[in-house]
């Protein structure tokens, strides 16, 4: 029988809840990094003038 995926944050075990997370604490610190620019999109940073253009 081979184990699931473990907690990206952690590595704990998964839990069907908070899946793909182990918790709701793991869950709200993946969050926290997007906003906080932790993470990051591969690519040239988009000028707010191509963005204004794409609606």
């Amino acid at each position: 029988m081979t184990q699931g995926k473990p907690c990206p944050i952690c590595k704990k075990p998964r839990t069907a809840e908070f899946a793909p997370f182990c918790s709701a604490r793991c869950r709200d610190r993946d969050l926290a990094n997007w906003f906080n620019d932790g993470y990051a999109v591969p690519g040239p940073p988009a000028s707010p003038d191509d963005l204004a253009n794409e609606n």
